[in-house]
């Protein structure tokens, strides 16, 4: 919990819960403890895959993969407010993704990553660039390998935002510092494209 802190002192608006292996009981006590401090700080969480425990602990939201719970029957049992996203990893899947009822997607790996072990095929900056000529009007969220260094041309190929592991834990013991740099980076060099 002591991560979700320093995220939200960074300036984190929104957080994900990402849990791959926790059993279900676990998870779901973590999510709970992530939603009490969310709500004493007005940030917003969504759940990683596991629409049953973000709809157990009132969370913002839910983050789906190809192979969880169709968004159809995640809006059902979240309601029309919760914010869902949905993984895709080519522009077929993202052309499937826009006709669901989704808020955004999420589009990738663009860059190779550490942090998931069975990684689809990178798609990169031209297959970002070319979900977003094909979906101009979706929330697209890049995912995969995204650093300080490739911020702006993931911002500039047509990512809305981007989804962000490694680059915040490193080094693991100021995450705070380490978002609110991400940001700065980002932002600085934006406005020196400009």
């Amino acid at each position: 919990m002591e991560q979700v802190r320093q995220f939200i002192a960074g300036g984190a608006k929104l957080v994900q819960l990402r849990e791959k292996s926790a059993p279900a009981q676990e998870f779901y006590e973590a999510a709970l403890a992530v939603m009490n401090i969310a709500r004493e700080m007005g940030v917003s969480v969504i759940i990683n895959d596991r629409v049953d425990i973000a709809l157990a602990v009132k969370a913002h939201g839910v983050h789906l993969g190809q192979d969880d719970l169709p968004p159809e029957e995640a809006r059902r049992l979240l309601g029309g407010s919760a914010l869902i996203g949905l993984s895709t990893h080519d522009i077929e899947q993202a052309e499937r993704a826009s006709r669901a009822p989704i808020d955004y997607i999420a589009i990738g790996p663009i860059f190779a990553t550490r942090t998931k072990r069975d990684a689809a095929p990178t798609v990169g900056l031209n297959g970002l660039a070319a979900v977003r000529h094909a979906l101009p009007q979706i929330p697209l969220v890049a995912i995969g390998g995204i650093d300080r260094e490739n911020i702006t041309s993931v911002i500039s190929a047509g990512a809305d935002s981007a989804a962000v592991i490694s680059e915040l834990f490193s080094p693991a013991d100021d995450i705070a510092a380490n978002f609110s740099a991400f940001q700065a980076a980002a932002v600085n060099k934006q406005a020196k494209q400009s």
